[in-house]
């Protein structure tokens, strides 16, 4: 008999992406899309037994940037070993499109800053071979990827684009500048683009140190830009501020919303320095959403956690004179001199030789800084801080820093949780995450390569929210499996994805629930120019499959690359 389906899944424990209650079913798939949930009758050209498996859509992650890596790597990894069918990069106001040819240095000056990406890895595997927005997403196409991915407009390439040194420098923009980056904004939407995206904090730097250049964009250039995607008809927005004025700034975003209707997300974490400023922002979100606007609060369910170590880009030590001496050594002679008495006693004798609020509060405060482990704890009591443990031990903390990052033969990294833990709890992560105006993102797939490994958000997801949570509520399967598939999907018009139903794209996980964990992050160097990156990887996922390909089977990839660019919103099946 012929085949009548060319993959079918058997007998998995169905999540499909709703929030409905997991059922025993099978799935059946044809030319990339599912056809049958539930007891499928015909053969599949290809078939997989699920029975104990848990089948979910594949996740889609609506925060990252591979803008880089997508133009030089087929393997969208990390995410793509988390289970996550689907990315969205472009975030943060930063990317590489449009661009002049002479303006190729400072936009790879503010994805190095901004980002953590070398801009030697940027300088080598860049092939700037575009420089509209549509030249660069053509250029996208003509690479295979083993997971489909969107692109954004990034303010900081528009504003330079067009403005020049005087955007790159903050200087307020004209009226004929509005008009023309209104008109290239309208432009990168009907090419494709998903959104737009901004930057107001002054956490974002180029690698000079100088402000992103969309850090005091007027409200009036804002609008022309949320004006041309109204043109279009078309597309997304997505801020990150620091909110230093809360409610002037929040009341601008309203203005943006209601007068363009376009839908917008701004990223939301509790801050050491403001730990109940969320509240009030998430509530303002809330009030905004149920008076009809479109608007999200963008979240994580864990830390922003920074890994610090001697292969890193940060650790307790960075500003010290004599690491500065040896910061530049390989890792292998650098641990050779660290374990040299004389060295060690020197080192710990002296202090930060640096201003810098962040080097001298945040590296120095061993009270939230914890060895991760393995499998890793995102949620460790304070009992276990470094802190804790070098007082039990009766010795200063920077010494048992010291000693913990020499392990491994150097390759051992502390924890740092940057942002949502200042209650040493998750606990405002999961008011944030149920909040029905929320969405979750922030896992900064393809960034921060030596400082932050958030890309594994989803395995956490399921392994920390619904099963192994010691320290307060676990969640329900079904309802992170829908926070992290149909509802991301939807938040950037992606609605022909995130559910497993007919006429939906067949991008399917199959998971060894019992069996899913996540090891710890590593260092590795392989990126262009022998770059570094953190990489994390997972067990439990069986198989991930897109468009109806089976991309990876037990965390090995396979030879298909059915990936895509997606151009634009998609609709919703049938």
């Amino acid at each position: 008999m012929a085949a009548q389906h060319d993959l079918v899944v058997r007998g998995g424990t169905v999540v499909d992406g709703t929030g409905a209650d997991p059922v025993t079913a099978d799935v059946a798939i044809r030319d990339g899309k599912v056809t049958e949930v539930g007891r499928v009758g015909g053969r599949g050209r290809e078939e997989i037994d699920a029975d104990g498996l848990l089948v979910t859509p594949g996740f889609v992650d609506i925060h990252t940037h591979y803008d880089g890596q997508a133009t030089w790597d087929s393997r969208l990894a990390p995410s793509s070993w988390h289970g996550v069918t689907t990315v969205v990069m472009g975030n943060c106001g930063v990317g590489f499109a449009p661009c002049r040819p002479d303006d190729h240095d400072m936009l790879v000056r503010l994805m190095e800053g901004v980002e953590d990406i070398p801009g030697v890895v940027l300088a080598e595997g860049l092939s700037w071979n575009w420089e509209s927005f549509p030249e660069f997403l053509d250029a996208l196409e003509g690479r295979r990827h083993d997971i489909d991915f969107a692109a954004q407009l990034p303010h900081g390439a528009l504003r330079v684009y067009v403005m020049g040194e005087r955007g790159a420098n903050r200087e307020a923009a004209s009226a004929d500048e509005i008009t023309a980056m209104a008109a290239l904004a309208r432009e990168a939407m009907d090419a494709g683009a998903l959104g737009f995206t901004t930057s107001r904090t002054l956490n974002h730097r180029t690698s000079d140190g100088q402000p992103t250049p969309t850090l005091t964009a007027a409200e009036e250039e804002l609008l022309g830009i949320a004006m041309g995607l109204k043109a279009a008809n078309k597309g997304v927005l997505q801020f990150v501020t620091d909110f230093k004025d809360a409610k002037v700034e929040f009341a601008m975003l309203r203005r943006l919303v209601a007068e363009s209707g376009r839908p917008l997300s701004v990223s939301l974490a509790q801050a050491e320095v403001a730990p109940d400023a969320w509240q009030r922002l998430l509530g303002w979100v809330e009030e905004a959403a149920e008076s009809g606007l479109p608007m999200r609060a963008q979240v994580a369910g864990r830390p922003v956690g920074l890994m610090l170590g001697l292969d890193a880009t940060l650790n307790p030590f960075i500003s010290h004179p004599t690491f500065k001496t040896l910061a530049g050594l390989p890792l292998a002679e650098k641990v050779a001199r660290l374990r040299d008495p004389a060295v060690r006693e020197t080192l710990l004798g002296e202090s930060p030789a640096t201003d810098h609020p962040f080097m001298r509060a945040v590296l120095s405060n061993f009270e939230k800084m914890f060895v991760l482990g393995d499998p890793p704890d995102y949620e460790q009591d304070p009992s276990r801080s470094l802190g804790a443990q070098a007082r039990a031990r009766g010795i200063r903390p920077e010494e048992l820093a010291y000693d913990l990052m020499l392990e491994d033969e150097g390759r051992a990294m502390l924890y740092f949780p940057f942002l949502n833990y200042a209650s040493n709890s998750l606990e405002p992560s999961l008011a944030m995450m149920k909040s029905p105006h929320s969405v979750l993102g922030l896992g900064d797939g393809g960034a921060h390569l030596g400082t932050i490994c958030d890309a594994s958000f989803s395995t956490h997801m399921l392994t920390h929210w619904t099963r192994d949570r010691s320290r307060g509520e676990r969640l329900g399967i079904a309802e992170v499996v829908k926070w992290h598939t149909q509802d991301t999907a939807a938040a950037v018009g992606l609605n022909d994805r995130g559910r497993l139903a007919p006429g939906y794209k067949a991008d399917l996980n199959l998971i060894d629930y019992d069996r899913l964990r996540l090891r710890p992050p590593r260092m590795v160097h392989d990126l262009p120019a022998g770059g570094r990156r953190l990489m994390q990887d997972a067990e439990g996922y069986r198989y991930a499959i897109v468009s109806g390909e089976v991309t990876y089977r037990d965390g090995e990839p396979t030879d298909a690359l059915p990936g895509r660019l997606i151009r634009g919103a998609q609709p919703t099946p049938g």
